[in-house]
């Protein structure tokens, strides 16, 4: 009865063994097929990036405590992200692309604050892509000082 169940016990322990080493090597054969592509989609050339500050103002004050964005345009060559920065405490801003850095593709833009801080300012119109007054056009040149005022 021991020598069955000692024999037994080998042979599940050797069935484990053997599973263990295909799943392994499957597991292996999955993460080389996927590979490349997760490196084709990661490999994107990066686009041109022009230098853009500001500052957003209401009634001569800075604006804070959100954001602003910049939408690309449908004719615009870049169309993977909204350039965005954060609204520092005198409302100016630096504008980034993410994940490439500072600066924005050139092209033409809808510029909107994040909607919650367009709210908290009674002016949704400047939350919506469709409602915002404002615009801009980036060319090869940094634009330094661009101010967006909220009427």
């Amino acid at each position: 009865m021991i020598h069955k169940r000692n024999t037994f016990c080998g042979i599940l322990m050797m069935q484990c063994r053997q599973q263990r080493a295909v799943h392994a090597s499957s597991a292996w054969l999955r993460f080389c097929m996927i590979a490349p592509l997760l490196i084709a989609g990661c490999s994107s050339e990066q686009p041109a990036l022009v230098p853009v500050t500001g500052k957003v103002v209401m009634q001569g004050r800075g604006v804070t405590a959100g954001a602003v964005y910049f939408h690309p345009d449908a004719a615009n060559a870049f169309q993977k992200d909204s350039p965005s920065s954060q609204l520092q405490l005198d409302g100016s801003f630096t504008m980034k692309t993410f994940p490439f850095g500072e600066g924005v593709p050139p092209g033409r833009y809808k510029v909107t604050l994040v909607p919650e801080l367009a709210s908290r300012l009674q002016k949704p119109e400047y939350g919506s892509v469709d409602k915002t007054p404002w615009e801009i056009e980036v060319k090869d040149q940094a634009i330094t000082g661009q101010v967006f005022e909220v009427l």
